[in-house]
Protein backbone atom coordinates (compact mmCIF):
# COMPACT_ATOMS: atom_id res chain seq x y z
CA UNK A 1 0.00 0.00 0.00
CA UNK A 2 2.81 2.40 0.91
CA UNK A 3 4.56 1.66 -2.37
CA UNK A 4 1.33 2.40 -4.27
CA UNK A 5 0.84 5.71 -2.44
CA UNK A 6 4.44 6.70 -3.15
CA UNK A 7 3.98 5.81 -6.81
CA UNK A 8 0.77 7.88 -7.03
CA UNK A 9 2.50 10.79 -5.28
CA UNK A 10 5.48 10.53 -7.64
CA UNK A 11 3.29 10.39 -10.74
CA UNK A 12 1.21 13.33 -9.49
CA UNK A 13 4.37 15.34 -8.81
CA UNK A 14 5.74 14.56 -12.30
CA UNK A 15 2.40 15.50 -13.89
CA UNK A 16 2.27 18.82 -12.05
CA UNK A 17 5.91 19.52 -12.94
CA UNK A 18 5.24 18.83 -16.62
CA UNK A 19 2.13 21.03 -16.48
CA UNK A 20 4.04 23.90 -14.88
CA UNK A 21 6.87 23.64 -17.42
CA UNK A 22 4.38 23.46 -20.29
CA UNK A 23 2.51 26.50 -18.95
CA UNK A 24 5.75 28.45 -18.58
CA UNK A 25 6.68 27.59 -22.15
CA UNK A 26 3.36 28.94 -23.39
CA UNK A 27 1.13 25.89 -23.71
CA UNK A 28 -2.56 26.46 -22.89
CA UNK A 29 -5.58 24.18 -22.63
CA UNK A 30 -8.22 24.86 -25.32
CA UNK A 31 -11.50 23.65 -23.77
CA UNK A 32 -13.51 24.17 -26.95
CA UNK A 33 -11.27 21.94 -29.05
CA UNK A 34 -10.26 19.76 -26.08
CA UNK A 35 -6.58 20.09 -26.87
CA UNK A 36 -3.39 21.71 -25.67
CA UNK A 37 -2.03 24.46 -27.89
CA UNK A 38 1.27 26.32 -27.82
CA UNK A 39 1.23 30.09 -27.35
CA UNK A 40 3.76 32.89 -27.39
CA UNK A 41 4.27 35.86 -25.12
CA UNK A 42 4.61 39.54 -26.00
CA UNK A 43 6.40 41.21 -23.08
CA UNK A 44 5.52 44.90 -23.44
CA UNK A 45 7.34 47.61 -21.49
CA UNK A 46 7.88 51.26 -22.33
CA UNK A 47 9.51 54.51 -21.33
CA UNK A 48 7.54 56.31 -19.95
CA UNK A 49 5.56 53.59 -18.23
CA UNK A 50 1.78 53.03 -18.21
CA UNK A 51 1.40 53.43 -21.97
CA UNK A 52 -1.55 51.72 -23.65
CA UNK A 53 -0.97 48.48 -25.57
CA UNK A 54 -2.99 47.83 -28.71
CA UNK A 55 -2.94 44.45 -30.47
CA UNK A 56 -4.43 44.58 -33.96
CA UNK A 57 -6.22 47.78 -32.96
CA UNK A 58 -7.70 46.42 -29.71
CA UNK A 59 -6.70 47.78 -26.31
CA UNK A 60 -5.11 44.96 -24.29
CA UNK A 61 -3.80 46.80 -21.23
CA UNK A 62 -0.90 49.05 -20.27
CA UNK A 63 2.83 48.53 -20.01
CA UNK A 64 4.45 46.71 -18.18
CA UNK A 65 2.48 43.58 -19.16
CA UNK A 66 3.01 40.09 -20.56
CA UNK A 67 0.40 39.12 -23.17
CA UNK A 68 -0.07 35.41 -23.89
CA UNK A 69 -1.34 34.96 -27.46
CA UNK A 70 -1.64 32.15 -30.02
CA UNK A 71 0.97 32.06 -32.78
CA UNK A 72 0.07 34.60 -35.46
CA UNK A 73 1.02 37.91 -37.04
CA UNK A 74 0.17 40.93 -34.88
CA UNK A 75 0.36 44.69 -35.15
CA UNK A 76 1.57 45.96 -31.78
CA UNK A 77 1.03 49.65 -30.98
CA UNK A 78 2.16 51.52 -27.88
CA UNK A 79 0.47 54.87 -27.20
CA UNK A 80 0.39 57.45 -24.43
CA UNK A 81 -1.37 60.82 -24.35
CA UNK A 82 1.07 63.67 -24.95
CA UNK A 83 3.73 61.42 -26.47
CA UNK A 84 4.65 60.06 -29.87
CA UNK A 85 3.33 56.58 -30.67
CA UNK A 86 5.17 53.39 -31.65
CA UNK A 87 4.11 50.39 -33.74
CA UNK A 88 5.60 47.21 -35.14
CA UNK A 89 4.43 44.08 -36.93
CA UNK A 90 5.38 40.94 -35.01
CA UNK A 91 5.30 37.29 -36.05
CA UNK A 92 4.65 35.50 -32.77
CA UNK A 93 5.57 31.82 -32.57
CA UNK A 94 4.76 29.23 -29.97
CA UNK A 95 7.00 28.95 -26.89
CA UNK A 96 8.78 32.23 -27.71
CA UNK A 97 8.87 35.53 -25.84
CA UNK A 98 9.05 38.71 -27.93
CA UNK A 99 10.18 41.79 -26.00
CA UNK A 100 8.68 45.15 -26.94
CA UNK A 101 10.30 48.10 -25.15
CA UNK A 102 9.80 51.38 -27.05
CA UNK A 103 10.82 54.86 -25.98
CA UNK A 104 8.11 57.48 -26.48
CA UNK A 105 8.95 61.17 -26.74
CA UNK A 106 6.87 64.19 -25.67
CA UNK A 107 4.92 65.86 -28.46
CA UNK A 108 5.63 69.32 -27.01
CA UNK A 109 9.27 69.36 -25.81
CA UNK A 110 10.67 72.19 -23.72
CA UNK A 111 13.25 74.65 -25.09
CA UNK A 112 15.79 76.18 -22.69
CA UNK A 113 18.64 78.63 -23.48
CA UNK A 114 22.19 77.49 -22.73
CA UNK A 115 24.29 80.42 -24.02
CA UNK A 116 23.84 84.12 -24.77
CA UNK A 117 27.04 84.78 -26.71
CA UNK A 118 25.95 84.97 -30.31
CA UNK A 119 27.50 81.95 -32.04
CA UNK A 120 29.06 81.94 -35.50
CA UNK A 121 29.70 78.19 -35.60
CA UNK A 122 29.27 75.16 -33.33
CA UNK A 123 31.02 71.80 -33.77
CA UNK A 124 30.52 68.76 -31.52
CA UNK A 125 33.47 66.58 -30.60
CA UNK A 126 33.41 63.13 -32.15
CA UNK A 127 32.29 61.50 -28.88
CA UNK A 128 29.49 64.09 -28.64
CA UNK A 129 30.24 65.10 -25.05
CA UNK A 130 31.59 68.58 -25.78
CA UNK A 131 30.84 71.38 -28.23
CA UNK A 132 33.35 73.83 -29.68
CA UNK A 133 31.76 77.26 -30.02
CA UNK A 134 33.10 80.07 -32.20
CA UNK A 135 31.68 83.33 -30.82
CA UNK A 136 32.38 86.93 -31.79
CA UNK A 137 35.29 87.38 -29.37
CA UNK A 138 36.72 83.90 -28.71
CA UNK A 139 36.46 80.17 -29.20
CA UNK A 140 34.92 78.31 -26.25
CA UNK A 141 34.33 74.73 -25.16
CA UNK A 142 30.87 73.83 -23.87
CA UNK A 143 30.54 70.63 -21.80
CA UNK A 144 27.39 68.93 -23.08
CA UNK A 145 28.03 65.86 -20.96
CA UNK A 146 27.17 67.49 -17.64
CA UNK A 147 24.26 65.84 -15.88
CA UNK A 148 22.92 69.18 -14.74
CA UNK A 149 23.04 72.24 -16.96
CA UNK A 150 22.64 75.49 -14.99
CA UNK A 151 21.18 78.59 -16.61
CA UNK A 152 23.87 80.01 -18.91
CA UNK A 153 26.58 77.65 -17.64
CA UNK A 154 30.19 78.91 -17.66
CA UNK A 155 32.23 78.16 -20.77
CA UNK A 156 35.90 77.26 -20.96
CA UNK A 157 37.73 79.62 -23.26
CA UNK A 158 40.02 77.94 -25.78
CA UNK A 159 41.52 81.05 -27.42
CA UNK A 160 40.80 84.72 -27.96
CA UNK A 161 40.20 85.51 -31.60
CA UNK A 162 42.43 88.56 -31.26
CA UNK A 163 45.39 86.15 -31.06
CA UNK A 164 44.57 84.71 -34.48
CA UNK A 165 45.23 87.47 -37.02
CA UNK A 166 43.72 88.08 -40.47
CA UNK A 167 40.91 85.52 -40.08
CA UNK A 168 37.98 86.52 -42.27
CA UNK A 169 35.80 83.39 -42.49
CA UNK A 170 34.74 81.68 -39.27
CA UNK A 171 31.55 80.11 -40.63
CA UNK A 172 33.50 77.72 -42.86
CA UNK A 173 36.10 76.86 -40.24
CA UNK A 174 37.00 73.17 -40.26
CA UNK A 175 37.74 71.45 -36.96
CA UNK A 176 39.62 68.13 -36.76
CA UNK A 177 39.76 66.50 -33.32
CA UNK A 178 42.59 64.41 -31.93
CA UNK A 179 41.82 60.75 -31.06
CA UNK A 180 41.57 61.57 -27.33
CA UNK A 181 39.39 64.67 -27.99
CA UNK A 182 41.84 66.83 -26.01
CA UNK A 183 43.22 68.79 -28.97
CA UNK A 184 41.93 70.04 -32.29
CA UNK A 185 43.26 71.56 -35.49
CA UNK A 186 41.29 74.62 -36.59
CA UNK A 187 41.53 75.36 -40.31
CA UNK A 188 40.65 79.03 -41.01
CA UNK A 189 40.38 81.07 -44.17
CA UNK A 190 42.62 84.14 -43.86
CA UNK A 191 44.46 86.87 -45.75
CA UNK A 192 48.22 87.00 -45.87
CA UNK A 193 50.34 90.16 -46.00
CA UNK A 194 49.84 90.48 -49.75
CA UNK A 195 46.05 90.45 -49.14
CA UNK A 196 45.75 87.18 -50.97
CA UNK A 197 43.33 84.57 -49.66
CA UNK A 198 45.03 81.65 -47.90
CA UNK A 199 44.52 78.98 -45.27
CA UNK A 200 45.78 79.19 -41.70
CA UNK A 201 45.68 76.20 -39.33
CA UNK A 202 46.23 76.22 -35.56
CA UNK A 203 46.69 73.37 -33.11
CA UNK A 204 44.77 74.24 -29.93
CA UNK A 205 44.32 72.46 -26.62
CA UNK A 206 40.67 71.96 -25.64
CA UNK A 207 41.58 71.82 -21.95
CA UNK A 208 42.99 75.32 -21.42
CA UNK A 209 43.15 78.88 -22.69
CA UNK A 210 45.71 78.91 -25.52
CA UNK A 211 47.67 82.12 -24.95
CA UNK A 212 50.16 81.25 -27.69
CA UNK A 213 48.26 79.51 -30.52
CA UNK A 214 50.49 77.11 -32.44
CA UNK A 215 50.44 77.67 -36.19
CA UNK A 216 50.59 74.26 -37.90
CA UNK A 217 49.62 75.34 -41.42
CA UNK A 218 52.64 73.63 -42.98
CA UNK A 219 52.42 70.42 -40.94
CA UNK A 220 48.67 69.95 -40.50
CA UNK A 221 48.34 67.22 -43.15
CA UNK A 222 51.00 65.10 -41.49
CA UNK A 223 49.40 65.57 -38.07
CA UNK A 224 45.90 64.79 -39.35
CA UNK A 225 47.20 61.65 -41.05
CA UNK A 226 48.81 60.48 -37.79
CA UNK A 227 45.57 61.16 -35.91
CA UNK A 228 43.58 59.21 -38.50
CA UNK A 229 45.88 56.20 -38.11
CA UNK A 230 45.37 56.34 -34.34
CA UNK A 231 41.57 56.56 -34.77
CA UNK A 232 41.65 53.58 -37.12
CA UNK A 233 43.63 51.66 -34.53
CA UNK A 234 41.03 52.51 -31.87
CA UNK A 235 38.21 51.43 -34.19
CA UNK A 236 39.99 48.13 -34.83
CA UNK A 237 40.23 47.49 -31.08
CA UNK A 238 36.45 47.81 -30.82
CA UNK A 239 35.97 45.65 -33.91
CA UNK A 240 37.91 42.90 -32.14
CA UNK A 241 34.87 42.46 -29.87
CA UNK A 242 32.73 41.75 -32.97
CA UNK A 243 32.62 38.37 -34.74
CA UNK A 244 35.93 37.60 -36.50
CA UNK A 245 34.42 37.40 -39.97
CA UNK A 246 32.77 40.78 -39.54
CA UNK A 247 36.04 42.27 -38.29
CA UNK A 248 37.82 41.23 -41.49
CA UNK A 249 35.04 42.39 -43.82
CA UNK A 250 34.69 45.72 -42.00
CA UNK A 251 38.42 46.44 -42.23
CA UNK A 252 38.43 45.78 -45.98
CA UNK A 253 35.06 47.10 -47.14
CA UNK A 254 33.55 49.56 -44.65
CA UNK A 255 34.06 53.18 -43.68
CA UNK A 256 33.20 53.24 -39.97
CA UNK A 257 31.08 56.30 -39.19
CA UNK A 258 30.63 55.65 -35.47
CA UNK A 259 29.98 53.01 -32.85
CA UNK A 260 26.94 53.11 -30.58
CA UNK A 261 27.68 54.46 -27.08
CA UNK A 262 27.69 50.91 -25.65
CA UNK A 263 29.86 49.72 -28.59
CA UNK A 264 27.53 46.82 -29.50
CA UNK A 265 26.44 48.33 -32.82
CA UNK A 266 28.28 50.08 -35.62
CA UNK A 267 27.07 52.65 -38.15
CA UNK A 268 29.05 52.34 -41.37
CA UNK A 269 29.11 53.15 -45.08
CA UNK A 270 30.11 50.46 -47.59
CA UNK A 271 33.22 51.02 -49.71
CA UNK A 272 32.59 47.90 -51.83
CA UNK A 273 29.84 45.47 -52.73
CA UNK A 274 30.12 42.47 -50.42
CA UNK A 275 28.02 39.64 -49.00
CA UNK A 276 27.79 39.57 -45.21
CA UNK A 277 27.68 35.90 -44.12
CA UNK A 278 25.96 34.67 -40.97
CA UNK A 279 28.27 35.24 -38.02
CA UNK A 280 26.29 33.44 -35.30
CA UNK A 281 25.22 29.83 -35.93
CA UNK A 282 22.65 28.56 -35.26
CA UNK A 283 20.66 31.75 -35.84
CA UNK A 284 19.34 33.30 -32.63
CA UNK A 285 15.59 33.13 -32.02
CA UNK A 286 13.25 35.86 -30.69
CA UNK A 287 15.44 38.61 -32.15
CA UNK A 288 14.62 41.81 -34.04
CA UNK A 289 12.16 40.82 -36.78
CA UNK A 290 12.73 43.81 -39.08
CA UNK A 291 13.96 42.47 -42.46
CA UNK A 292 17.72 42.83 -42.65
CA UNK A 293 20.06 43.34 -45.59
CA UNK A 294 23.20 41.22 -45.94
CA UNK A 295 23.95 42.05 -49.58
CA UNK A 296 26.01 45.15 -48.92
CA UNK A 297 26.01 47.78 -51.69
CA UNK A 298 28.76 50.34 -52.23
CA UNK A 299 27.84 53.82 -50.97
CA UNK A 300 24.92 52.63 -48.82
CA UNK A 301 24.76 53.15 -45.05
CA UNK A 302 24.06 50.33 -42.60
CA UNK A 303 23.85 49.44 -38.92
CA UNK A 304 25.23 46.11 -37.70
CA UNK A 305 24.24 44.67 -34.30
CA UNK A 306 26.86 42.23 -33.04
CA UNK A 307 24.66 40.79 -30.25
CA UNK A 308 21.98 39.57 -32.67
CA UNK A 309 24.12 39.37 -35.84
CA UNK A 310 21.65 41.58 -37.71
CA UNK A 311 22.47 44.12 -40.43
CA UNK A 312 20.01 46.89 -41.38
CA UNK A 313 20.00 49.34 -44.26
CA UNK A 314 19.42 52.91 -43.07
CA UNK A 315 18.43 55.74 -45.36
CA UNK A 316 20.74 58.52 -44.24
CA UNK A 317 23.91 59.16 -42.32
CA UNK A 318 22.73 59.68 -38.74
CA UNK A 319 24.05 60.18 -35.22
CA UNK A 320 23.68 57.73 -32.37
CA UNK A 321 21.19 58.57 -29.65
CA UNK A 322 22.40 58.11 -26.07
CA UNK A 323 20.60 54.78 -25.42
CA UNK A 324 22.36 52.94 -28.31
CA UNK A 325 18.93 51.77 -29.50
CA UNK A 326 18.06 54.78 -31.62
CA UNK A 327 19.53 57.08 -34.25
CA UNK A 328 18.88 60.80 -34.58
CA UNK A 329 18.58 62.64 -37.89
CA UNK A 330 17.78 66.09 -39.30
CA UNK A 331 15.30 65.79 -42.14
CA UNK A 332 13.09 68.40 -43.85
CA UNK A 333 13.98 71.00 -41.19
CA UNK A 334 12.87 68.64 -38.43
CA UNK A 335 14.75 66.47 -35.96
CA UNK A 336 13.58 62.87 -35.77
CA UNK A 337 14.60 59.79 -33.81
CA UNK A 338 14.34 56.31 -35.35
CA UNK A 339 14.93 52.79 -34.08
CA UNK A 340 18.40 51.55 -35.02
CA UNK A 341 16.82 49.35 -37.73
CA UNK A 342 15.46 52.54 -39.37
CA UNK A 343 11.83 51.93 -38.35
CA UNK A 344 9.42 53.97 -36.22
CA UNK A 345 10.59 57.43 -37.17
CA UNK A 346 9.35 59.88 -34.52
CA UNK A 347 9.61 63.65 -35.01
CA UNK A 348 10.83 65.03 -31.69
CA UNK A 349 11.48 68.68 -32.65
CA UNK A 350 10.05 70.75 -35.49
CA UNK A 351 10.75 74.25 -34.16
CA UNK A 352 13.32 76.67 -35.54
CA UNK A 353 17.00 75.68 -35.58
CA UNK A 354 20.11 76.08 -37.69
CA UNK A 355 20.23 72.86 -39.74
CA UNK A 356 24.02 72.94 -39.71
CA UNK A 357 24.08 71.84 -36.06
CA UNK A 358 22.23 69.55 -33.63
CA UNK A 359 23.71 67.24 -31.01
CA UNK A 360 22.28 64.61 -28.62
CA UNK A 361 23.38 64.75 -24.98
CA UNK A 362 24.37 61.80 -22.80
CA UNK A 363 21.16 62.14 -20.77
CA UNK A 364 18.86 61.88 -23.78
CA UNK A 365 18.20 65.52 -24.66
CA UNK A 366 19.16 67.46 -27.80
CA UNK A 367 21.16 70.67 -28.18
CA UNK A 368 20.32 72.88 -31.16
CA UNK A 369 21.54 76.21 -32.53
CA UNK A 370 18.61 78.66 -32.62
CA UNK A 371 18.00 82.36 -33.25
CA UNK A 372 14.55 83.03 -31.77
CA UNK A 373 14.66 86.77 -32.48
CA UNK A 374 16.51 87.34 -35.73
CA UNK A 375 15.28 90.95 -35.98
CA UNK A 376 17.24 91.82 -32.84
CA UNK A 377 19.94 89.15 -32.62
CA UNK A 378 22.33 88.76 -35.51
CA UNK A 379 23.61 85.35 -34.40
CA UNK A 380 22.01 82.24 -32.86
CA UNK A 381 22.74 80.54 -29.52
CA UNK A 382 22.63 77.05 -28.05
CA UNK A 383 19.30 75.78 -26.71
CA UNK A 384 18.41 72.54 -24.93
CA UNK A 385 15.44 70.58 -26.30
CA UNK A 386 13.95 68.59 -23.42
CA UNK A 387 12.66 65.39 -24.98
CA UNK A 388 13.35 63.17 -21.93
Amino acid sequence: MKILLRLIFFLTFISLLVAVIAYARGYRLDLEERSVKSTGIISATSNPKAAKIYINGQLKGVTDTNLTLPPDNYLVEIKKDGYTSWSKKINLKGELVINVDPVLFPINPSLSPLTNLGITKAVATEDGDKIVIIATDAIYLFDAGKKTLPFFPPLNKIVSLSLISNIVDFINTKVVFSPDQKQAIFEFASFDEALAKSEASYLLSLQEDNLNPLDVTLSKDTLIEAWQKEKTKNFNKILETFPKNFDKIASDSFNIISFSPNETKVLYQAKNNVELPLMIKPVLIATNQTPEERSIKKGKTYVYDRKEDKNFLVGNIMKWYSDSRHLIIEENKKIAIVDYDDTNKQTVYSGPFESSFFNPTSDGKIIVLVNLNSQVNELPDLYLVGIR
